[in-house]
């Protein structure tokens, strides 16, 4: 299947993409380049815009102002069926009265693809998604999880240059939304289509996409790969959204390279920089729960436990350092609320950023 599919299509370019409904601007001058079979995932919270891009090249939504172009071809002046794109929904969207045989050549039947080569394509779809014996089901009587194969068959079995998925495993529990991830990137990999991916899960992102897009009131706030994101947030709020909970007030002590010493909640820590600082700059300083590590003495913060629970082999809680910061911490031993514990810093892994947390 691979060999035939749109891979080779070229490279999907957004340029100054704008959306507004009224006076609201959905999206505000959007600029972003996927090569061809890349996995692209667009990450943010509700209301951050990545659903509206992803509508704007499937061809649902209009344009405000700018340009999609495929393989250096305008396209945002054509109608969805004319770009060819498969697509996979967060509700699934199959036709109840099909058979699954029927739900999943039904765009082949739209392109009027001859009845044998179509059924070639089909069985062929379905075994890449686990589900040959299940042809002639309706949806009705298959799982959540087997329904959003269905639903990727259905997208993949056109040999689209390009395949969007706006949220498609949030309807599913935490066991199959982990086994569709793995499933997911394994079909891209064999089909070669470039992936446009949207999704609210940092997890969902990491794991599946070469490069993520962290998107926020319409914009792109940073591009990079997984590890780029995680490691190296180049703004705050890329930081609250990649896992980095706690945020505390502080001001420079020093500043050697890309680190610097700084005095925060009653302590001086450790951490890495993505900006010029020098002495005496206000900065906010980002923790992950998981680098703040409860002592029962030592050098840290100190801080009086609020709560606390278990997530398996560790403890997770948050605490009150003197200021009155809210601090979210790693222990590995239960915990009483009111407890007084040292939180202690994993050296240079929390991030700082100019100004006022």
């Amino acid at each position: 299947m691979a060999e035939d599919s749109g891979a080779g299509s070229g490279r999907l370019e957004l340029v100054d993409v704008r959306r507004a409904f009224g006076s609201y601007n959905a999206l505000d001058g959007i600029d972003l380049t996927v090569e061809p079979g890349e996995f692209i995932a667009l990450l943010g919270p509700s209301g951050c815009g990545k659903s509206t891009a992803l509508n704007c090249i499937a061809g649902l939504l209009e344009l405000s102002g700018g340009e999609i172009r495929l393989g250096g071809k305008r396209i945002d002046e054509l109608q969805p069926e004319a770009r060819g794109f498969g697509m996979v929904f967060q509700s699934y969207a199959l036709f109840p009265h099909m058979t699954i045989r029927k739900n999943v050549g039904f765009g082949l039947a739209m392109q009027g693809v001859p009845s044998a080569e179509a059924q070639k394509r089909i069985h062929d779809a379905l075994g890449l998604v686990r589900l040959h014996g299940q042809e002639g089901k309706l949806p009705g009587q298959l799982s959540g999880g087997q329904q959003q194969r269905v639903a990727i068959a259905r997208a993949i079995v056109i040999r689209p240059p390009l395949v969007l998925m706006d949220e498609p495993l949030s309807n599913l529990d935490a066991k199959l939304r982990l086994e569709m991830r793995a499933e997911i990137r394994g079909i891209h990999d064999q089909i070669g289509s470039t992936t446009v991916y949207v999704t609210h899960d940092q997890d969902e992102a990491l794991s599946l996409a070469d490069r993520v897009v962290v998107m926020r009131e319409g914009k792109i706030r940073q591009i990079g790969s997984p590890e780029d994101l995680y490691e190296r947030p180049n703004h705050i709020d890329v930081a609250d959204f990649m896992g980095f909970r706690t945020r505390m007030r502080g001001e420079v002590k020093k500043v050697s390279g890309d680190r610097a010493l700084v005095e925060t909640c009653g302590a001086t820590i450790e951490a890495q920089s993505p900006v010029d600082l020098k002495v005496g700059d206000k900065v906010a300083v980002s923790v992950r729960p998981e680098d703040l590590l409860a002592m029962d003495s030592g050098e840290g913060i100190k801080a009086k436990v609020q709560s606390i629970e278990y997530r398996g082999r560790a403890y997770f809680g948050t605490a009150s350092a003197r200021d009155g910061t809210e601090l979210f911490f790693r222990s590995n031993r239960q915990m009483a609320r009111g407890e007084e514990t040292v939180l202690q810093l994993l050296a240079g892994h929390a991030r700082l950023f100019r100004g006022s947390a």
